[in-house]
């Protein structure tokens, strides 16, 4: 879709495009009600905007639709896809990262209680593993922080891809 359909599109379309870039109602309807937009810029700075602050619960919803870090998504809908296009850095035929990913991941999970979440687009297996060693030695609320960030940062990406020039 592109930003005049966007604009012209009745909510719902909008909404649909939205949604699997962020799994988040409240999200996509702000930036839904915010149209028509001048410019692709312009949905993208709505969309960071709209997503400040998250609650805990849109937060722990949206963590839901995220596969652990060196985990394929399954399915074949949009946000599948899309996962699997941003984790494309890791190679799940490497069984040493896949195994220290699978060991982070374990002790992140038992820590925190949900799964780490990072925009792994660009990163490499490498970045992504210090990351989740780094995050490892965070308070629950310095994680809540970040996790925040990383679900903006996605979001925006996933529109910027979604949203064709």
């Amino acid at each position: 879709m592109n930003l005049s359909e966007f604009n012209a599109a009745p909510a719902q379309d909008a909404r649909a495009l939205l949604l699997p870039c962020l799994d988040v109602e409240r999200w996509a309807a702000d930036v839904v009600d915010r149209r028509p937009f001048a410019a692709r810029s312009d949905v993208l700075e709505s969309a960071r905007a709209a997503a400040r602050p998250f609650t805990d619960a849109e937060i722990e919803g949206a963590l839901v639709h995220h596969p652990r870090i060196g985990d394929r998504a399954a399915g074949a809908g949009q946000e599948a896809k899309m996962s699997r296009a941003e984790q494309s850095g890791v190679d799940p035929a490497d069984a040493e990262v896949a195994d220290e990913l699978k060991r982070g991941n374990l002790a992140y999970e038992q820590k925190f209680g949900h799964v780490f979440l990072i925009r792994a687009a660009g990163r490499s297996a490498d970045e992504i593993l210090a990351a989740l060693n780094s995050r490892l030695l965070n308070s629950p609320a310095q994680e809540r922080e970040i996790m925040a960030e990383q679900l903006r940062e996605i979001a925006v990406l996933r529109l910027e891809g979604a949203l064709q020039e």
